[in-house]
């Protein structure tokens, strides 16, 4: 069967995340050989159960789904009428892309799934395999736990960004490894460089050291915070920590760096940017810093090097895979004396901006996908 037609379901910009940054991005590289439906959530959620209920619905970002893209914001999690109008968009395609990443969906998932009659392939593209703050609250991991086994059981194939997502996941779902591809992600290059951003911001110092992004425990906030104060004075001082990032579950790390003995030299941005803000931030600085604990995949070092940025980061998870092909990578320990000791060297070295690199580009991982869905379509 010829692939003609491509149904994505992901999220919309009304709760933005990385994962709607991503669902654009692919939508607009697969319209290179197929036509795209992408069918966004609505309501996603009860407003007040997403941790950045505050911020639901700003217009916060100046990406947009290409003109060939065929756009349905309709499904609402309380609406089952909205469930069966998305199914009757996606019967139509040759395939179904459904973006994983909380199991608050996952009714939604599984009633497209069930309905899905005509046996259509769906994959389930992994973007988190297990999120933290689900599986500490035993309702909500029960809940996780059944749905996921039922939409993983009716799902045709399975696509992540690493092979140590692909481990896991067969690991932890046994799910056979030959129904698990592997294809990057993509970079996130859309932002526009800014002249001059350290005078814009008023930054002083020589040298900035940029976090960035939700700030939760597994980000590893208060390693780079104890890093910072581990460097020697006259690094330290000409330097400036830069934190940027919407406080989910981790306000301990935010009073670390508020009360940190080098608070003068650290600014703490506490919310969700926007996209402006974002190319402002990264131009302005020197060094990136990944100090997480785990991690799938990082949205934020695909922004690092678009930049071209020098990125310090835990060799942990999907991050060995994603940054293992970017010359600007310092990989390190999850501690403060490792992540100080390769801050300090990025300081002396200075080196000029790194390329980016092939296989992260959207041209290349377009032809993965496409082999994927005809190879899937013709089953």
């Amino acid at each position: 069967m010829e692939l003609k037609e491509v149904a994505i379901v992901g999220p919309s910009k009304k709760f933005l995340s990385g994962v709607s940054y991503y669902t654009i991005r692919l939508s607009n590289a697969l319209t290179e050989f197929a036509e795209v439906k992408a069918i966004l959530f609505r309501n996603m959620l009860p407003k007040r159960l997403f941790p950045g209920w505050k911020r639901v619905g700003e217009d916060l970002t100046n990406l947009k789904f290409d003109e060939n893209v065929k756009v349905y914001e309709i499904l609402d999690w309380y609406n089952p009428l909205s469930w069966l109008k998305a199914y009757g968009i996606a019967k139509k395609c040759d395939a179904m892309i459904f973006e994983w990443w909380t199991s608050s969906i996952a009714h939604m998932y599984l009633t497209i799934s069930i309905l899905n009659r005509k046996n259509i392939p769906i994959i389930l593209e992994f973007h988190e395999v297990v999120d933290p703050l689900e599986s500490a609250i035993l309702p909500i991991r029960f809940y996780s736990r059944v749905m996921g086994k039922a939409i993983r059981k009716l799902a045709s194939h399975y696509v992540v960004h690493s092979e140590a997502d692909k481990n896991l996941i067969s690991e932890i779902y046994r799910v056979p490894k030959e129904k698990i591809s592997v294809i990057p992600h993509g970079l996130y290059d859309h932002y526009e460089k800014v002249e001059k951003a350290k005078e814009v911001l008023g930054i002083k110092e020589e040298f900035v050291i940029l976090f960035f992004g939700l700030i939760r425990p597994y980000k590893g906030l208060r390693y780079l915070v104890e890093a910072f104060e581990a460097l020697p004075e006259k690094v330290a001082e000409n330097s400036r920590l830069l934190i940027v990032g919407e406080a989910w579950e981790d306000k301990e790390s935010i009073k670390l760096a508020m009360n940190s003995k080098r608070k003068e030299n650290i600014t703490i941005i506490n919310r969700y940017v926007p996209d402006s803000e974002v190319s402002l931030y990264f131009s302005a600085s020197d060094v990136l810093v990944l100090p997480y604990t785990r991690a799938s995949q990082s949205g934020v070092a695909h922004i690092g090097m678009s930049f071209g940025l020098p990125i310090v980061a835990t060799k942990v998870g999907g991050l060995s895979d994603s940054l293992g092909n970017y010359i600007g990578t310092k990989f390190v320990e999850p501690d403060a004396k490792e992540i100080a000791r390769a801050i300090e060297e990025v300081y002396h070295e200075r080196p000029k901006k790194f390329p980016v690199p092939e296989n992260l580009k959207w041209e290349k991982i377009t032809k993965i996908w496409k082999s994927l869905l005809e190879e899937l379509a013709k089953d």
